[in-house]
């Protein structure tokens, strides 16, 4: 045999060597594949239902729990929830999510509907087939199918009652609102006045909005007090409002004298109710409102009768109830 023959031989067997590896790995490449498959399908399969939930802001304690409440739905059903919002309140942020999510064909959308411009939106994704459910912040006019939350007019009233009950009905108010804009805030400023204007000792001198910040709330009110100096309440409807009222105070000497409400009972303000700076705090149920409104929406899917509202329920905390209100939350907790 001569050399040519030699390499042809020789290139032949490495040919059919290379082939013959090449279609072993391939197989086991497939192999591996069909294997991977089958494990994501048997132990990750997909959900049944996709949802969204658009809160107000993901950096506020308040929206977190409200998520919370939301996602632990997902411990308990077949379902996966995606918790979205602005970082800071911001309702132009908010509509282009709910955008989002109405272009990503998901199952539901539970969304805060702060103003009359969530109202196209919702009704464009219910026109597509996609449920809609507004929390904390009603848009009744609409077609979304269900609202949970607060009834925040009677909270308002509830600050109200509290107010004139530790007061003796003897109190010049200011009034700082987390927006002037926001209906569940008009509400419960609303609420408020129609139980405090009934009594003769009470007079609402000055009410400003303090755009859902703490800043802007101290601001406020410490022009609210340098301008009317008899002021001797305040009640804010934000959860902010009353650090900022406390702080206000704190700098012109005035929080020894100063009856203060506001609302939620989120750890900055349960510290400052401890300290007696804050007198009463409007208890909502956040949690509450994210599990009920994931639970309500897959009724809604499943063709159950619901209700058009679901009122979460809200009290007046003060001082002398911490303790149990402490024992029911580590109890839920």
């Amino acid at each position: 045999m001569n050399r040519k023959s030699v390499l042809y031989t020789f290139l032949i067997i490495f040919f059919m060597t290379a082939v013959g590896f090449s279609v072993y790995f391939y197989k086991q490449v497939q192999a591996d594949d069909l294997k991977m498959a089958e494990a994501i399908s048997t132990e990750n399969p997909l959900p049944d239902h996709h949802f969204v939930l658009i809160g107000e802001e993901m950096n506020h304690e308040y929206w977190r729990l409200v998520g919370a409440g939301a996602k632990k739905t997902e411990t308990m059903h077949d379902v996966v929830v995606e918790y979205e919002g602005p970082k800071r309140s911001n309702p132009e942020e908010q509509l282009k999510l709910f955008d989002m999510a109405i272009t990503s064909k998901v199952d539901g959308i539970v969304v805060q509907a702060l103003n009359e411009n969530f109202i196209p939106m919702i009704n464009r994704a219910v026109n597509e087939g996609i449920p809609v459910i507004t929390i904390d912040t009603d848009a009744d006019k609409s077609m979304r199918s269900v609202y949970i939350g607060t009834d925040n007019y009677q909270a308002g009233q509830l600050a109200g009652q509290a107010l004139v009950e530790d007061t003796g009905g003897n109190a010049t108010v200011g009034i700082i609102t987390g927006s002037l804009d926001n209906a569940h805030h008009r509400q419960r400023v609303q609420g408020f006045k129609d139980v405090v204007e009934q009594v003769d000792g009470i007079e609402i001198v000055a009410m400003e909005e303090s755009n859902i910040t703490r800043v802007e709330a101290e601001e406020k009110a410490y022009q609210m007090l340098a301008e009317h100096e008899n002021i001797t309440a305040f009640y804010g409807t934000s959860s902010y409002n009353g650090m900022g009222i406390v702080a206000a105070a704190k700098s012109l000497q005035r929080h020894d004298d100063m009856y203060v409400i506001t609302f939620d009972t989120i750890d900055e303000n349960i510290q400052l109710l401890e300290q007696g700076d804050i007198d009463a705090i409007v208890e909502q149920q956040p949690f509450e409102m994210g599990y009920q409104s994931i639970e309500i929406m897959l009724d809604i899917i499943k063709g159950r009768p619901v209700q058009d509202v679901y009122y979460t329920d809200s009290a007046i905390i003060r001082m002398g109830d911490l303790t149990n209100w402490k024992r029911k939350k580590d109890a839920t907790s």
